[in-house]
């Protein structure tokens, strides 16, 4: 196994709340998308290689947007998730039209990654000391029962243009991670954090971790991912809505203990685009950045 951690970009999304293809926008000063700043990140945290899971039809589009300004930089793989990937033909549905979900995509890149890997979203900015953490924690102390998620606060990952779905974070007194709940309809209202989904309206602590999907896995997690996958088939045979998670296969693990998750501190700074009203939002944000110096003018000169 290389000493250098991988990255996976998850960019299959459909990117449907946002109203287009927001992995290829630009928003950066010289029309950067946001995963170039992940890229730009995980390059300077010592990453060697950064494999794309990306839909057939966005394929091409892709290589002619990244390629160009990674040649020479990080090696670069490409790995297609589609509703037949993995998918044997008694479970294959027909009318099926949304993908099967992150944990799917992050076992259609089983046969590219064979070290310990980063899983980020393609639409997600997360800033540079999460890298830095995570890339530390995947050279140094990953093992096949020790696997981490990077952290950020709830109040820091919030959206000023409509309410957001979190998976919250429960902790022991170690700080690990011993199980996440998906909740919706999250939005802060006056000197609260609420979240009105599932029936119920539940106040979230200003400073309570949740998940951003930025995970560091060692390479044998590939291994019970098909095996959950393997039951997760038959059990959703006939629910063309189903998905498959990356924090269920967290909690499936947690819950068996075949695996801790550490909760790491890294994640300071954090902007997305759910609504096409964060566009501008973020475009300031990366401005603010290249000018405090934190990115250099041209990211790939």
């Amino acid at each position: 196994m290389t000493n250098k951690p991988t990255l996976l970009v998850l960019a299959a999304g459909m990117g449907s709340r946002y109203g287009g293809n927001k992995q290829i926008d630009g928003f950066g000063p010289n029309g950067e998308t946001i995963l170039e700043y992940s890229i730009f990140d995980a390059i300077r945290a010592g990453f060697g290689k950064v494999v794309f899971i990306v839909r057939q039809e966005i394929l091409e589009v892709a290589k002619e947007k990244f390629l160009p300004k990674l040649e020479g930089k990080i090696e670069v793989d490409w790995v297609i998730q589609s509703l037949d990937s993995f998918v044997p033909a008694e479970f294959k549905q027909a009318d099926r039209v949304k993908p099967f979900g992150t944990a799917h995509a992050v076992l259609c890149a089983k046969d590219a990654i064979q070290e310990p890997f980063a899983v980020i979203n393609a639409d997600d900015f997360y800033g540079k000391e999460a890298f830095e953490v995570l890339g530390k924690f995947l050279s140094t102390e990953v093992r096949p029962d020790l696997h981490a998620m990077v952290g950020y606060a709830i109040q820091n990952v919030l959206s000023e243009n409509g309410t957001v779905s979190r998976g919250v974070c429960e902790t022991n007194e170690k700080g690990q991670l011993i199980g996440m709940t998906e909740r919706t309809s999250i939005a802060r209202e006056g000197n609260q954090i609420l979240s009105r989904g599932e029936g119920e309206v539940l106040e979230i602590a200003e400073n309570t971790p949740v998940s951003m999907n930025f995970w560091g896995f060692h390479p044998d997690v590939f291994g019970d991912i098909e095996q959950m996958w393997k039951e997760f088939l038959p059990a959703n045979q006939h629910n063309l809505k189903s998905e498959f998670y990356i924090p269920t296969v967290a909690n499936n693990l947690i819950k068996a203990g075949k695996a801790a998750f550490e909760i790491l501190p890294g994640g300071k700074t954090w902007f997305g685009v759910t609504y096409t009203e964060d566009r501008p939002v973020v475009i300031d944000a990366l401005q603010k950045l290249h000018q405090e110096g934190e990115y250099p003018a041209d990211l790939w000169k």
